[in-house]
């Protein structure tokens, strides 16, 4: 585990755009089981997390679709709350960074570490953007 007085900007760079942190696995379960969409970030400390998808998500999140609740939870520093978001990942293997989409708890949506690192921030929002589309709409009668 890295100092935690180390890791607060790469936490605030999230938690300031909206994205509730999850520290413990109760929280992550409380926020999954609320209906309707969520989106899981799991955050990290390497360059890719902070070049790449903390921007990329930032950005996304000013698309006029989001999903209904967004959190996150931090690879090696909230070991609980992370290997509780990666049980909701469906058997795909673990990676830092990751962004998940649930509805109404079931995996609709991941991009995993190898998507994020081949990519910049833009391009991550603007897929980021398409699977909120996709994902995150809300039925119409």
């Amino acid at each position: 585990m890295y100092p935690e007085i180390m890791v607060i900007p790469m936490r605030e760079e999230l938690t300031r755009a909206g994205i509730q942190e999850a520290r413990s696995g109760a929280e992550v379960d409380s926020a999954i089981a609320q209906p309707g969409t969520t989106m899981v970030v799991v955050n990290s400390v390497c360059g890719c997390a902070a070049g790449k998808m903390r921007p990329g998500v930032r950005m996304a999140l000013q698309h006029t679709q989001k999903p209904d609740r967004a959190i996150t939870v931090f690879a090696g520093q909230d070991r609980e709350a992370t290997d509780k978001a990666r049980g909701y990942f469906g058997g795909h293997p673990p990676t830092s960074p990751a962004i998940a989409i649930l509805r109404d708890g079931q995996l609709v949506y991941l991009m995993q570490r190898s998507a994020i690192e081949t990519s910049n921030a833009p391009a991550i929002a603007q897929e980021l953007a398409r699977a909120f589309d996709v994902y995150c709409a809300k039925a119409t009668v």
